[in-house]
């Protein structure tokens, strides 16, 4: 017998949660409407796969998040899965679904693509969203509204997308790259979900445009505020989520579990990355309200001499805390245990900030917590279920931690491995190590590049050495 009634359900937007008898989180779904979508579950199962009707002979409750529309389940629903991996999400959706948007606005006319897994190559990424199909989809939609550039290399005349309205024709001198950053800027209010503050701004500009009797001009905004309207009637996708933290049983059982004064809703987390002291970097990462904030992430190239992990702490959290600009965290989580702990409270109390912080072992999946940030320091060790919301959402924020610091140290040990054989060819001193960085963005486009691409930065004959040399 259920425990749930899918009739007591709302009609709203929002993201569903099946659980089986052990109050284990089964399935996550997303739904436009959440009592129609559970309701379809327990309907006439003929037409279900095995896979589903093993799904439903094991439901035994749910959980739902009410949420204000369709835009925050569709993310919401791909950060929880990622969280709780339930089982029959990853028996029933095709992981290569996975997919972002990316928008390198380093770019003279920024292209925006659809990739597979997010580098950290400075460019924005949205996501990740769990269907290409309904992501490809949407952003059509919007680029009706906002239309943007796609070609990696711009063409030679008008390209079809620009006769059709869809691209503003660089290509054509159709619009200036300020004017068309200026697009772009209003497209990613959107897929943050900041649809507010795009509709105030371009009510702004059209009454500008209108006094100044740009009347083609404030026809544009008009048209473009008549297209927003028109797609809250649809799907479209955003990186934000504003559910009722209330209903976050990760969050609210944190703030239980370490006695915090409020819901944590900025979390920190930093990890160490280097080899045998060398190279090392550390990653700084943002859970806001319990999903990435990739805004606000940063990266530290640590000054500390020698492979001591401790020390390391020290110095990244002493930095993080004097700068005056930044957000107080919620609570800080640090990849480690007791010592990494004691090093970061160690700079706390230099800086005059003292702040939540604990600790994730990695080995048993320990909280490390201290029982006051006094000094000398005395620890609690917490050990919950693997199945605990709290623990799931820890690890995914110190694996997320993980990634970021390895792969920063990753690409800072490979620029420094091409320096030295840069230092090795005759002709290449650091103006020429800065123009190749700078040409293609990356070591690895280095290695694949032809001579002639590097010719045009370095000349032939050093082209032809360096290549010599990498291949």
């Amino acid at each position: 017998m259920f425990k749930f009634n899918p009739a007591e359900l709302p009609q709203s937007p929002g993201v569903y949660l099946f659980k089986n008898k052990k109050n284990e989180i089964i399935y996550i779904g997303k739904a436009a409407v959440l009592r129609k979508r559970v309701k379809s579950y327990f309907g006439k199962s003929a037409s279900l796969d095995n896979k589903t009707r093993s799904l439903i002979q094991e439901i035994a409750d749910l959980d739902y998040i009410e949420l204000a529309s369709e835009t925050e389940a569709l993310f919401l629903e791909s950060e929880l899965i990622k969280r709780y991996q339930p089982k029959y999400n990853f028996e029933l959706k095709d992981e290569k679904n996975f997919i972002y948007i990316r928008i390198n606005l380093h770019d003279q006319f920024p292209t925006i693509s659809f990739v597979r897994r997010p580098i950290d190559d400075q460019a924005k990424y949205f996501g990740p969203y769990v269907s290409a199909y309904l992501i490809r989809r949407a952003m059509h939609k919007l680029r009706k509204i906002f239309p943007y550039v796609t070609h990696s290399t711009l063409p030679k005349r008008g390209c079809l997308q620009y006769q059709i309205g869809l691209c503003p024709g660089p290509e054509e001198a159709a619009i200036s790259s300020l004017e068309y950053k200026k697009i772009l800027k209003k497209l990613i209010w959107y897929l943050k979900g900041d649809q507010a503050k795009i509709v105030k701004d371009l009510e702004k500009q059209m009454r500008l445009a209108a006094a100044k009797k740009n009347y083609e001009v404030a026809a544009q905004y008009r048209d473009q505020l008549r297209g927003l309207k028109s797609l809250s009637r649809q799907i479209i996708f955003g990186d934000q989520e504003t559910f009722d933290l209330g209903k976050d049983q990760a969050l609210v059982g944190l703030k239980n579990l370490l006695n915090l004064p409020k819901l944590p809703h900025r979390i920190e987390a930093y990890d160490i990355s280097n080899f045998t002291g060398t190279n090392a970097v550390a990653g700084m990462i943002v859970f806001t309200n319990g999903v990435p904030n990739r805004d606000e992430y940063r990266r530290f190239k640590i000054k500390t001499k020698g492979p001591n992990d401790f020390a390391m702490f020290r110095e990244v959290i002493k930095r993080r805390l004097m700068k005056q600009n930044n957000p107080k965290p919620d609570l800080i989580l640090v990849d480690g245990g007791k010592g990494q702990i004691s090093s970061a409270v160690d700079s706390m109390h230099k800086v005059g900030k003292i702040l939540p912080i604990i600790g994730l072992a990695k080995r048993e999946e320990k909280i490390i917590v201290p029982a006051n940030l006094a000094k000398p320091l005395s620890f609690q060790v917490i050990k919950l279920p693997k199945t605990s919301p709290i623990l799931k959402l820890l690890q995914r924020i110190r694996d997320e931690a993980h990634r970021f610091a390895i792969t920063y140290h990753i690409l800072t040990r490979s620029k420094n491995q091409l320096s030295s054989i840069l230092d090795s060819v005759d002709g290449i001193g650091p103006v020429h190590k800065h123009q190749l960085l700078n040409a293609f963005g990356s070591v690895k486009k280095i290695r694949v590049a032809s001579i002639q691409e590097l010719a045009k930065i370095i000349g032939l004959q050093k082209a032809r050495k360096l290549k010599q040399i990498l291949d």
